[in-house]
């Protein structure tokens, strides 16, 4: 007994080893300086080394990406013009990402750097122009194109987005929950409420591709699910993508009932509300 249990203790001293030896070493960030300069163009000036050599680039604020060096290297060195970058806030996050000579990329802890006064009075000037312009936008409901039973009817809608999964990504969330009013124009029965939720998958080409599923009502007797998938075609100002979405609706056991819609509209996360 006493040798069997030796033999596995062994055996996982072993094993562990050698998984220990093949998890390649993180890389390691020395910050100099990052700074930016007081005046006029604005330019944050960042300096680091690195333990092994390597490439890199800088993340500022979580979406605007910059190269600092595409060859491997110990030291980096770089100046980013921000001026027109929308930063809000008196300190502004930045990530160092890095990749070592076999091809392991590693991303720093976040890092900040301060705006100087100037900047802050023009970013928060510029904040609430976006907020004014974003709201407007946000309002606007979308165009939608319905089949029912071969007739094709008008139809608009208004999708609320309510609640957002965080992703490990900058751009999307992983999914969010939402509400949404539609009437169709002429057709039997006009007015509809859904609430439902929708998953997203960044994908080369395009921003996403997204399929959902929600519960509707017509508030008189005529309830039942509308499976969808949309795709976020491409970005607007940075901050709306155009989507186009296919949604089937029916009552289940009556598809005498069902309907088709094809419609496009605007996804923004501008006012997102975030459950972690």
């Amino acid at each position: 007994m006493l040798k069997i249990f030796l033999l596995l203790f062994i055996s996982f001293f072993v094993v562990r080893n050698n998984y220990s030896q093949g998890e390649p070493d993180s890389t390691e960030v020395f910050i100099i300086e990052n700074f930016v300069a007081p005046e006029p163009p604005y330019t944050f000036k960042l300096t680091f080394f690195t333990s092994p050599d390597c490439k890199s680039k800088v993340i500022i604020n979580g979406k605007d990406t910059s190269d600092v060096s595409n060859t491997i290297a110990g030291t980096h060195q770089i100046e980013v013009d921000i001026s027109k970058m929308n930063l809000q806030g008196e300190f502004i996050p930045f990530v160092i990402v890095t990749e070592d000579s076999t091809g392991n990329k590693f991303q720093s802890e976040q890092y900040e750097f301060e705006l100087p006064k100037e900047i802050k009075l023009e970013s928060e000037s510029n904040f609430l122009l976006l907020c004014l312009f974003a709201g407007t936008v946000f309002l606007l409901p979308a165009p939608v194109f319905v089949d029912i039973k071969g007739e094709g009817y008008f139809s608009l809608t208004k999708e609320i987005p309510l609640l957002f999964i965080r992703s490990k990504g900058y751009q999307y969330p992983a999914g969010y929950f939402s509400v949404e009013y539609s009437y169709i124009f002429d057709a039997p029965i006009k007015n509809y409420l859904r609430v439902g939720y929708k998953h997203l998958f960044p994908i080369p080409g395009i921003e996403y591709i997204s399929p959902g599923f929600n519960g509707f009502t017509n508030f008189n007797g005529f309830n039942g699910i509308s499976p969808e998938v949309s795709l976020g075609l491409f970005r607007i100002a940075n901050t709306f993508t155009l989507y186009t979405r296919y949604r089937y609706n029916a009552k289940p056991g009556e598809t005498s009932r069902e309907f088709h819609e094809f419609g496009l509209g605007l996804y923004s996360g501008f006012f997102a509300i975030y459950l972690n």
